[in-house]
């Protein structure tokens, strides 16, 4: 009985938190956007709690900034392939073609992010985001590289609430060195992570000299994860920053172009010694991302591939790949089918593709462009899935919302040769 009683309480401690919570984000919709960041970038997924199946903080923190700031939005036709994707996952849960597991996925790491990034515009300002964003993730990057000169993930230190402790809570060698995690479990998902972050720290409205500070600090970070997925798609965020935010002034753009090549010419060379350290590990793990295509034949329609671990095509025994497939749309298809996943790859492209439109670039927009061919590499892991379908949202909400300004932004520049304004809606 008394067993009980506490389990009610706690009950009711939580239903109350949540609701003081929930109106504490919707009185100040600045507060929520903090909270939400620092607990992507700062809290692991196995801290949480569990009710009917286990909630990771990220998860939770996510539905309730979402309930307290769900506004009314112009709808894009990124929105109707997100809406397509959520209906055909839970119509396959329904039919049984889908696992639990598999659709809790699909719904809450993915489709609940992208609508928080569609809607958080509504409340606050694109120019509050990108510096929320740019800070939380340049503090994430200072305390990466405290783990690698001291060897301890604090992270590591927090109570294992979920299982998934058991999955992400080892730390990675490579070539003699630690790989750092964060609290994102993984090397791979922070390096991507902070990655997509250091377009918002270009696109921030922060001096030359701070833009420059931070960055270096993210691609130090990105370096001692000792990740080729991080460390290429760092360089194509940059790039592409360069090239297409109007954020970015051109003294910036000279600065970090002649920093990012001075900084390549020590860089290359100690990762270069560190994956040749790596030796046969460093390569194995790039044949395995090759074989995994062989996956390919197992992939339905509609719905899970079934029970493919115990067959073997073409002399490849897929067992192998049980463990773990490093490609985030080969794992979309064999989990939920070749149409569910058709699906997000379009809203991946469109976003992507609006980057290519002169003066409609912007940072989430980048982020998301500069992540495609990781994502042929590594599976949505961790918070950098979340974090990911969050930068699609907000992107295709910076356009709508810039929508109506662009025209006469567009004629004031070409009338008086002025640079076009960062979004403040």
């Amino acid at each position: 009985m008394g067993v009980s009683i506490d389990m009610i309480m706690m009950l009711l401690l939580a239903l109350c938190s949540a609701v003081v919570a929930a109106l504490l984000f919707r009185a100040s919709p600045k507060l929520a956007f903090v909270v939400w960041t620092v607990v992507l970038f700062f809290v692991p997924v196995w801290i949480g709690a569990t009710a009917g199946f286990f909630w990771a903080a990220i998860t939770a923190v996510t539905l309730l900034v979402l309930a307290a700031n769900l506004r009314s939005i112009r709808l894009s036709i990124v929105d109707a392939f997100m809406a397509a994707f959520a209906l055909l996952v839970v119509g396959q849960f329904a039919l049984r073609m889908v696992t639990l597991s598999d659709a809790v996925i699909g719904i809450l790491e993915w489709t609940l992010p992208y609508i928080w990034g569609r809607v958080v515009l509504a409340r606050v300002s694109g120019s509050f985001v990108t510096r929320v964003l740019a800070a939380v993730a340049t503090g994430a990057a200072v305390l990466a590289l405290v783990e690698f000169a001291t060897g301890q993930n604090v992270f590591l230190l927090l109570p294992a609430m979920g299982s998934s402790f058991e999955v992400w809570g080892e730390l990675q060698p490579r070539g003699g060195f630690i790989r750092v995690e964060g609290a994102f479990g993984h090397s791979i998902a922070l390096g991507a992570s902070l990655a997509m972050s250091a377009a918002f720290i270009l696109a921030a409205r922060w001096s030359t000299v701070v833009k420059v500070l931070a960055l270096a600090a993210v691609t130090a970070a990105v370096v001692v994860t000792f990740s080729r997925i991080g460390l290429v798609s760092l360089v194509l965020t940059v790039a592409l920053s360069v090239l297409t935010l109007p954020q970015v002034s051109r003294r910036t753009r000279v600065v970090v172009a002649l920093v990012g090549a001075m900084t390549a010419a020590v860089v290359v060379p100690f990762v270069s010694d560190v994956f040749i350290e790596a030796g046969q590990e460093a390569s194995g793990s790039a044949d395995y991302r090759t074989d995994l295509f062989t996956l390919l034949t197992q992939v339905q329609l509609f719905g899970s591939a079934g029970d493919w671990e115990n067959l073997t095509v073409g002399g490849s025994y897929l067992g192998q790949f049980a463990s773990s497939i490093d490609n985030a749309f080969l794992v979309m298809a064999l989990r939920l089918g070749f149409v569910p996943t058709a699906l997000l790859l379009a809203a991946l492209v469109v976003v992507a593709a609006r980057c290519l439109v002169p003066r409609r670039a912007n940072p989430a927009g980048v982020a998301v462009a500069a992540q495609l061919p990781a994502l042929f590499a590594v599976a949505l892991i961790t918070q950098y899935g979340m974090y990911l379908w969050f930068l699609v949202g907000l992107a295709v909400a910076w356009w709508e919302v810039e929508r109506p300004q662009l025209p006469a932004a567009l004629a004031t520049d070409r009338g008086e040769g002025r640079q076009l304004p960062a979004l403040s809606p």
